[in-house]
């Protein structure tokens, strides 16, 4: 981020649109290539830039789609869009890096191809979101280069920060104010069109997140509270160097479905009208009962061994045709297999951790560091065994972490590969970054050339922006 150039307001309301900064541009080589690389593809000069921030998740992993409080950071890193506004009646896209190629889409028509998720499609979700949100029936042109820092595929929220920041850029090229929240809750449902049935956790910290806090953001309403991380310690994240792309496989939505069907499991168990029930958090919400509560109920109801088909269908009742047609997604109609025991049981064990966690943040033991730690290392042992949302590469990487002084390692964002987030005690930082970097990347080519973008401190970041030249 550009901290070093922003002068604005702090403890900005979320009812408040996301802040309007002016730039200084000496000296912020991030901003002067972005600039030049507008200058050189367009041949004139950006109207304005936009950013937004991915994210670290600290605790709360794969919950916020079943309804419950995560508790994430944004970073750092982000997403940088430069932008000029025309009467084209097209949008078109460019990136910084050359990997990435151009793309003009028709700003009277946006079209996204779920099923070829390229980097352009997650813009142009943003893009159509903000465009259905406000009812335009076309949108003024755009000329756009964007510029990431966030590590792609690798759990930092990279997609939904891009998602983010092009909602950022439509509202503003058009002439529109939406406030936080709004944009918030807007660009979490847009990036469904890709297909993604995420929560909401990535985009509400991207517009929410204050630098220096991390944030517990809550849903139904959209809300976030400030969480004061314990002094002494600090947070190292560490890519295990496994890309993970949501929309370009099942995996995710498989447990999004498996949690569905969980919940329509235990609400018919327990004689309720289970057909209108999506979410775990929901089914709590109707008995009106605790997550120790909850918890027992998995275990009374739910059999470890894996349901099938027929199983779920002969207990609610329904055709294999509904099952497909009204429960599962489009990319998950050949599931056969359903593991609901596990997937319910993290999801009220790991809601429960969320809660602790902030608990031991407001309280502030003298253990703090240490209480911490210890609800990272269950919260991750429950994404492995209970979520089955780890890979290898994930557990080496977060054994050799807690090996190298963290108190605390998990994984963090979908898993199955990208990122682990450790809780370091500041006077171990420099080892810890050492042995880890001599134990993960040095021993693999392909690790060691990642390694300069892969293994780094962070602090919270501030939320998504939109900046003018001075």
């Amino acid at each position: 981020m550009f901290t070093e150039c922003w002068t604005t307001k702090r403890n900005i309301k979320m009812t408040t649109n996301p802040p309007k900064i002016k730039l200084l541009f000496t000296g912020n080589e991030r901003l002067q290539k972005i600039k030049e690389s507008f200058h050189k593809k367009y041949g004139h000069m950006p109207l304005f830039y936009a950013c937004a921030p991915g994210r670290v998740n600290l605790i709360g992993e794969h919950i916020d789609y079943c309804g419950y409080a995560v508790l994430p950071m944004a970073i750092e890193q982000s997403i940088l869009a430069a932008v000029s506004v025309n009467d084209s009646q097209t949008i078109q896209l460019a990136n910084t890096d050359p990997k990435y190629k151009d793309f003009t889409a028709s700003a009277q028509s946006i079209s996204i191809d779920k099923e070829n998720p390229q980097w352009y499609y997650y813009f142009l979700c943003g893009v159509k979101g903000i465009q259905e949100h406000l009812g335009l029936p076309s949108l003024t042109g755009m000329c756009c280069v964007v510029d990431g820092t966030v590590p792609a595929s690798s759990g930092l929220s990279s997609s939904s920060a891009l998602v983010c920041c092009a909602g950022l850029v439509t509202m503003e090229a058009n002439q529109k104010s939406l406030s936080k929240v709004t944009l918030a809750e807007t660009c979490a449902k847009c990036e469904r069109y890709i297909g993604t049935e995420g929560g909401g956790m990535d985009q509400s910290i991207s517009f929410l997140a204050e630098e220096g806090t991390a944030k517990l953001i809550e849903f139904n309403p959209l809300r976030a509270t400030d969480v004061k991380l314990p002094d002494g310690a600090m947070f190292v994240i560490a890519n295990c160097c496994v890309e993970m792309n949501k929309a370009a496989t099942s995996h995710f939505n498989m447990r999004v479905v498996e949690c569905r069907i969980a919940t329509k499991m235990l609400a018919k168990a327990r004689g309720l009208e289970w057909s209108r029930l999506q979410k775990l958090g929901e089914l709590q919400t109707e008995l009106k009962v605790s997550l120790e509560k909850m918890q027992e109920l998995v275990e009374d109801v739910l059999h470890p061994e894996a349901y099938s088909r027929e199983e779920i269908c002969k207990t609610l009742g329904i055709s294999t045709e509904q099952l497909c047609e009204n429960i599962l997604s489009t990319n998950t109609q050949h599931a056969t297999h359903f593991n609901l025991y596990q997937r319910a049981k993290h999801v009220y064990g790991e809601a429960a951790r969320v809660l602790q966690f902030k608990a031991v943040c407001d309280s502030a033991p003298a253990n703090a560091v240490a209480q911490l730690g210890n609800l990272m290392n269950q919260s991750h042992a429950s994404c492995r065994d209970l979520y089955e949302c780890s890979c290898p590469e994930l557990d080496q990487l977060v054994d050799i972490c807690l090996q190298a002084g963290a108190v605390g390692s998990r994984l963090t964002g979908a898993g199955w590969g990208g990122c682990t987030v450790s809780m370091v005690p500041s006077d171990r930082i420099d080892s810890f970054l050492q042995t880890v970097r001599e134990r993960y990347y040095v021993p693999d080519a392909r690790r060691a050339a990642m390694e300069k973008h892969s293994l780094f401190v962070t602090r919270p970041g501030g939320g998504a922006a939109i900046f003018t030249e001075d």
